[in-house]
């Protein structure tokens, strides 16, 4: 397969040379000009697979000679890329207004240009398949009793089962930074290669330069001590570099550990509050279906009361909340009761975080009380009456009555925030949302009570 060419149009001649070398270890072959004209003649004759055009130039400047190369049906599908040390998106725009493919930068990185090859078809296409240094993590969050949609608002309550993956952060940033140091000593060697090339050019003209002289001069061998000197000056300062460039790898390389440390610490509490909360929730239904019991036996009667959670984001009567009320009504289709049955939505007031625009979710549970974006419930404030129940739930509330033979009727009532089952812990300092969320949790409930008729 014949070789790729590539003209480079930049009036630095050290520019030129070090793009090229660049390309040359590409297997293209190069080039150059010195001026948008003398590119533009060059290219009557000759049709490059790319072009890459300073923007600065003497005469005709970079953006024009895209403009007049574009405006030629003969040139106008030759791919250009500004290569120039002009930067923003104005001008990124500018360029590809006018038909430019983008912009490489003159502080160029060997990395850099082969994205550029591979956007200009220089270079044939590459299959990456390696797996990437950094990748996002989903905390798998466990459903609530009702699956669905409300998993994610239930997660964030705290209520369930929170296990996330567990990712060795460690070793991906050591291999970013691996990666990146690669990079570097890429664009080093690239950049040594060329300026070493120059020294040797240049050594070269002046050990020439005695030889044609026809007047020996005593102190002409001074003359190569120079390029010598710059030579092991420049070696010193790459070597500088590299070791500074070593040195700030690894500091940052510590940073990133001990902040994966820190945060592994963060994930680790918010587990512990939500097991916390779990168990808090439990030991609260228990006790109220306990003291429901208990009450109903001193009076004698018959009446019954269950109280379901909520979580955060659902609808009160549907999910798990319709499974109960179908087990209470069978139970008390069996018993042969006669009353009413009521079922009372109460809503928690919630330490949330967000905006009316995008919408609230619960805070973090390490997060202080004082810095919530709002404490209420607006989800729950937002639904109408048919709102708050599932067709499924309405269909069964509608079909009790026939089916009991008008012995058994269903009422529902919403109190909002007005009867908390569980008092909120008082706001100081050191209160936490995930403190004030377990309360918060324990009254967004449903209570379903049985009261029966009178002899």
């Amino acid at each position: 397969m014949a070789r790729k060419r590539a003209l480079v149009v930049d009036d630095s001649k050290s520019a030129r040379v070090i793009l090229s070398r660049m390309l040359e270890k590409y297997d293209i072959e190069v080039d150059m000009a010195e001026s948008a004209e003398q590119a533009i003649e060059y290219l009557n004759s000759n049709r490059p697979d790319a072009i890459f055009m300073d923007h600065l130039m003497p005469g005709m400047d970079g953006l024009q000679a895209v403009k007049a190369i574009k405006s030629n049906a003969l040139t106008a599908t030759i791919p250009i890329m500004m290569y120039t040390s002009q930067e923003g998106e104005l001008y990124v725009g500018q360029a590809r207004a006018l038909g430019a493919m983008g912009v490489l930068p003159k502080q160029v990185r060997p990395v850099d240009v082969s994205k550029v090859l591979y956007e200009l078809h220089l270079l044939p296409d590459r299959r990456d398949t390696a797996e990437p240094a950094l990748v996002p993590v989903e905390i798998d969050g466990a459903a609530s009793r009702g699956g669905g949609a409300a998993a994610r608002p239930s997660a964030m309550n705290g209520v369930g089962d929170a296990r996330a993956p567990a990712v060795d952060w460690g070793r991906r940033v050591e291999a970013a930074v691996k990666e990146h140091s690669a990079d570097v000593r890429r664009f080093i060697v690239a950049s040594l290669d060329s300026f070493s090339s120059r020294i040797v050019n240049d050594v070269r003209e002046l050990v020439a330069a005695p030889a044609m002289d026809p007047v020996p001069q005593v102190v002409a061998p001074k003359r190569h001590v120079w390029p010598w000197a710059a030579a092991l000056v420049a070696v010193s300062a790459i070597a500088v570099t590299c070791a500074v460039l070593w040195t700030l790898s690894r500091e940052e390389l510590a940073k990133s550990r001990a902040e994966n440390a820190a945060q592994a610490a963060a994930n680790a509490e918010v587990q512990r509050s939500s097991r916390e909360l779990a168990t808090t929730v439990k030991d609260l239904t228990a006790a109220l279906a306990a003291s429901a019991a208990q009450t109903a036996s001193t009076t004698g009667g018959t009446a019954g009361l269950r109280l379901e959670p909520v979580p955060y984001g659902e609808i009160p009567f549907d999910r798990s909340r319709l499974e109960v009320l179908r087990e209470f009504l069978a139970k008390l289709e069996t018993q042969g009761f006669h009353g009413v049955v009521k079922i009372t939505s109460a809503s928690g007031l919630f330490c949330l975080t967000g905006n009316p625009t995008d919408g609230f979710a619960p805070a973090s549970a390490v997060l202080p009380v004082a810095k919530c974006d709002l404490i209420g419930n607006p989800y729950e404030e937002s639904l109408t009456g048919q709102q708050r129940q599932s067709l499924a739930f309405a269909n069964l509330v509608a079909g009790v009555r026939q089916r009991s033979g008008g012995a058994i009727s269903v009422v529902i009532e919403n109190v909002g925030g007005a009867r908390p089952a569980s008092p909120y812990p008082p706001r100081t300092e050191a209160l936490t949302a995930g403190e004030w969320n377990r309360a918060a949790t324990s009254n967004n409930r449903v209570e379903f009570t049985a009261e029966p008729s009178s002899p």
